[in-house]
């Protein structure tokens, strides 16, 4: 019988996983590397800790690691129902609620090693968690591509962390009664993306004018797999903020409010870190609950032990 321990959060309503005991050994070494090895060797742990009966399909995983950089505190390697991300705005948002909640982190700054490079974290004397995020960047502006059943659908792509196609002209009603239909146009684009010329885009983010007063926008990110992110998305809104930025709509330190589909908000501000390539540090700011802390139990006899495959 093994044993796993976690914290459950969510942020904005976006649940993470934390892993804090019990996941597997990755060893040493820089945390790209140590991911690589989570995804050849231990995927089983993946599956066991996020995918049914124990998790869901929106779960975000999160295993706490030793940090491969000196100038970093802790390591983090993000993971879903379907396989493994770069960075996760909103999971680490979780992680720094869960472990200032249960005594294992202070008020205050905090560094945090991920795959993807070094983000700073600070936790708020009132509870609002801000991360400033790996430097993010547009990659490409209105890229069109040829979708099956929809026709010609453009859209800027761009990393926050995480690859993302953003569209602001799409037709759809962003909407949480119109969940069905947002994940159907999104999954298609994905895949025509994905065929014709940016295979490395796992998630898709649409926008559309927010009615709540005090947003600037609400968006739809279907993440990798079906699962829509309940939050605003910390690495799409990053993602995002390069987008304005390259447009010359936002500047430097201004404010974003991005809201969800359920109607949670993301801060998201901006400094640059190269102008001249587009290349901004953007930093997401939000709140986070502990939901519980568990010991989940791995059964030899237990069939779906390892989880439930896709």
């Amino acid at each position: 019988m093994r044993t796993i321990r976690v914290i459950d959060s969510h942020t904005g309503g976006e649940p993470t996983r934390l892993v804090i005991e019990g996941g597997p050994d990755l060893g040493a070494g820089p945390l790209a590397e140590r991911l690589r090895r989570f995804r050849e060797r231990f995927d089983d742990y993946r599956r066991a800790i996020v995918n049914e009966p124990r998790g869901s399909e929106p779960l975000v995983g999160a295993l706490l690691v030793e940090p491969d950089r000196a100038d970093c505190a802790l390591g983090v390697i993000f993971f879903n129902g379907v396989g493994y991300l770069g960075m996760c705005g909103h999971g680490t948002i979780g992680v720094i609620e869960s472990l200032a909640r249960t005594g294992k982190l202070a008020s205050g700054a905090i560094k945090i090693d991920t795959p993807v490079g070094p983000v700073e974290g600070e936790l708020h004397a009132d509870g609002r968690i801000s991360v400033a995020n790996v430097v993010s960047r547009r990659r490409a502006h209105r890229f069109a591509v040829e979708v099956p059943g929809l026709g010609r659908v453009s859209g800027d792509v761009a990393w926050g962390g995480n690859w993302f196609f953003l569209i602001a002209e799409h037709g759809q009603r962003i909407e949480p009664g119109n969940v069905e239909a947002l994940t159907d146009y999104c999954v298609r684009v994905r895949a025509a993306l994905n065929a014709q010329g940016h295979p490395l885009v796992d998630h898709v983010e649409l926008f559309a004018p927010s009615p709540r007063p005090g947003a600037d926008s609400r968006n739809f990110v279907l993440c990798p797999g079906k699962a829509y992110d309940r939050s605003p998305c910390g690495t799409g809104t990053s993602a995002k903020l390069a987008c304005l930025a390259a447009d010359g709509r936002l500047e430097a330190g201004e404010p974003w409010v991005q809201e969800s589909l359920i109607g949670s908000t993301f801060t998201g501000r901006f400094r640059w870190h190269d102008r001249a390539k587009g290349e901004i540090l953007p930093t997401i700011t939000g709140t986070a609950h502990v939901t519980g802390e568990a010991v989940l139990r791995l059964d030899p006899k237990d069939p779906f032990c390892w989880g439930i495959r896709a």
